[in-house]
């Protein structure tokens, strides 16, 4: 989700896809349509997807909002400077809007859905699978639609963050909703408070939280951390983070620097779980929302070294939004066994064109790894999950179609190599990765 960057982009309805009855194509500029081979452009439009990043929103009858969209929602933070995109009024969101919806207001088309009214949106973006990061499931967003990608960055700060939540007002805001969400995990775990011993926080909570979303439906775990500190986790030993864990249980917020190393431990051996259980890793590769953002702590790069961590090696890492602007550096790393990468959130927030270029090279490089994402969220009122997903989703097919065009003009690949490469991005990796 969370990054906010670029431009608006061109539309494209998917043909085979529902929509209200009289609504116009919305047709692309002339130059992106210049760009695409209409058969390779006919043949996408055609797949139905699997998402592999995206929040979608119960629809409440009653009582409040749905909130568990997301551990740390952005509407938290302090203001910063929007893209285009997410300005009122943006031109793509007001189509958007009028493509799903035509002449009737949202809050009619739900009431006429019903519990079904999620599943009908995926139907008009031309999904079929999406992954829901959310806190938890519930009813009208279930299997097998929509998959669970539950969060574990509570997780790995387990003791007093206010030395950490003390850095600006993000933090402290996120930091309080870690905290809460950690106490949440406790509970379910059965643990009043946090365990004596590192060993005991192991076994009785970290342990049986992942165990308690594996057999809920989850597929992967999610790390939002780049909000919370860089993605550098270094290799540290259990003493020393047992150490670290029984010295500061009960004393206060730990130095940063031996907090760190507790962090980063636990992060690992979470990941090692993970991939015991089965389950990806999904973690946040990408500029972030908001002014205070650390940029430089999201760089890909960074998880080098757990990604070549022999102990890891059986964990799947999905590096989530491409890794904006570190894009060179991602592909990279997709040659890394345990490596993969999704384009949530560029395809909103990005040109088809602009994203076509880094896809190409994705798709020069290691094309098995790249997943097709929309990253749809409730950013406002006006651009929903519904509309960011549904733009998202028809920019990505226009960026791959592009790409694929470019590769098929150069000569690179064949006609029916770029159906099957196709495919391959919007459903089949994530079918392969995920088992599905």
């Amino acid at each position: 989700m969370k990054s906010l960057w670029a431009v608006c982009a061109v539309l494209l309805l998917l043909p085979g896809c529902q929509r209200p009855a009289g609504l116009s194509l919305y047709q692309p500029r002339p130059a992106a349509e210049s760009a695409t081979d209409p058969s390779i452009l006919a043949g996408i439009q055609s797949i139905r997807a699997i998402d592999n990043h995206a929040h979608p929103v119960r629809p409440v009858w009653n009582g409040p909002p749905d909130r568990e969209f997301d551990a740390l929602p952005v509407d938290n933070m302090e203001p910063s400077s929007d893209p285009l995109i997410l300005r009122p009024n943006a031109p793509a969101v007001l189509e958007a809007h009028k493509q799903l919806y035509g002449s009737a207001s949202k809050q009619a088309v739900i009431k006429k859905e019903g519990d079904d009214y999620p599943a009908w949106v995926l139907n008009q973006m031309g999904v079929e699978v999406m992954l829901a990061n959310r806190v938890a499931m519930g009813n009208s967003i279930q299997a097998p639609r929509f998959r669970w990608v539950p969060y574990v960055d509570a997780l790995i700060f387990p003791l007093e963050n206010s030395r950490l939540a003390a850095r600006n007002s993000d933090r402290k805001a996120f930091f309080a909703l870690e905290d809460a969400l950690r106490g949440r995990y406790l509970q379910q775990a059965g643990a009043r408070t946090l365990p004596p011993t590192l060993a005991d926080y192991l076994s009785r909570v970290v342990t049986p939280t992942l165990e308690r979303h594996k057999q809920g439906g989850a597929i992967a775990e999610k790390f939002e951390a780049a909000y919370l500190r860089s993605l550098a986790f270094d290799p540290v030993d259990q003493a020393t983070a047992a150490r670290i864990y029984s010295q500061f249980r009960s004393r206060g917020a730990p130095p940063d620097g031996e907090y760190k190393q507790l962090q980063d431990f636990l992060f690992r051996y979470i990941a090692a779980e993970c991939g015991r259980l089965g389950m990806a890793v999904h973690i946040h590769c990408a500029a972030g929302a908001g002014s205070y953002f650390d940029i430089a702590g999201a760089n890909p790069l960074l998880l080098e070294p757990v990604l070549e961590d022999p102990g890891l090696r059986r964990t799947r890492f999905v590096m989530l939004h491409g890794g904006w602007p570190f894009t060179r550096e991602i592909t990279a790393l997709l040659e890394r066994p345990n490596a993969y990468l999704d384009f949530s959130m560029q395809d909103l927030l990005r040109t088809p064109a602009a994203l076509a270029a880094d896809m190409r090279e994705w798709l020069e490089w290691v094309p098995e790894k790249v997943l097709f994402g929309t990253d749809a969220y409730p950013y406002s009122d006006q651009l929903g999950w519904e509309e960011s997903g549904w733009i998202a989703a028809h920019n990505g097919r226009q960026a791959l179609a592009i790409a694929l065009t470019g590769m098929l003009r150069d000569g690179e690949i064949s006609r029916d190599r770029a159906r099957e490469l196709a495919r391959m991005v919007l459903r089949d990796n994530a079918r392969h990765l995920y088992g599905l």
